[in-house]
């Protein structure tokens, strides 16, 4: 089961496209997945699921147990949709 939130950006001080006006910058949606994962045997399942995304993917950020051995148990995926 994926976990997915939408959420509008905030005006942080980023670099952005200078094609993009300030209004397009503060419209801007994003959707966050949360994709469990093993990362001995996901990779199609990944790899399916990021290529049905309707927008652009922005950050993949990898969860990192420490303890007792090192391993990603989830993704979070940071999908642009608008």
């Amino acid at each position: 089961m994926h976990a997915t939130k939408t959420f509008v950006a905030k005006p942080y001080r980023l670099r952005f496209s200078k094609r993009m006006n300030e209004g397009e910058r503060m419209k801007s949606k994003y959707r966050v997945h949360r994709f469990n994962l093993s990362m001995t045997k996901d990779q199609s399942k990944l790899e399916q699921f990021l290529n049905g995304l309707d927008g652009e993917v922005v950050a993949i950020i990898p969860n990192v147990t420490p303890m007792p051995a090192t391993y990603v148990d989830f993704l979070l995926i940071v999908e642009k949709i608008s």
